[in-house]
């Protein structure tokens, strides 16, 4: 998928290395627990390609397409919200970005 400025893509993983810059920030995880170590990185890459095969959609590589550079992440995920699995939009996005 793509826009003027924007190429979006299904995970690989050679994105593993920028995903850890992005997900093991402070700042950038300040919503989460804590930040990400290597292991959840890699558990985070593998759950996405995951729900690619299994539902068709999940957290999609936001690419900026003039430099070809990885700034985060945003789609769509199943939730476990009051018992129900229901569709949830999240993003990610470098706070270099913001």
């Amino acid at each position: 998928m793509e826009t003027e400025r924007l190429i979006l893509r299904e995970y690989t993983q050679g994105d593993f290395e920028t995903a850890y810059e992005i997900f093991s920030d402070e700042e950038m995880m300040q919503h989460y627990p804590k930040p990400f170590d290597a292991a959840r990185v890699q558990r985070w890459i593998d759950w996405n390609q995951n729900n690619y095969q299994q539902h068709g959609f999940g957290l999609w590589v936001v690419v900026l397409k003039q430099t070809g550079e990885m700034i985060g992440d945003c789609g769509i995920t199943l939730q476990n919200i009051d018992g129900q699995m229901l569709p949830e939009i999240g993003y990610h996005i470098r706070k270099e970005y913001w």
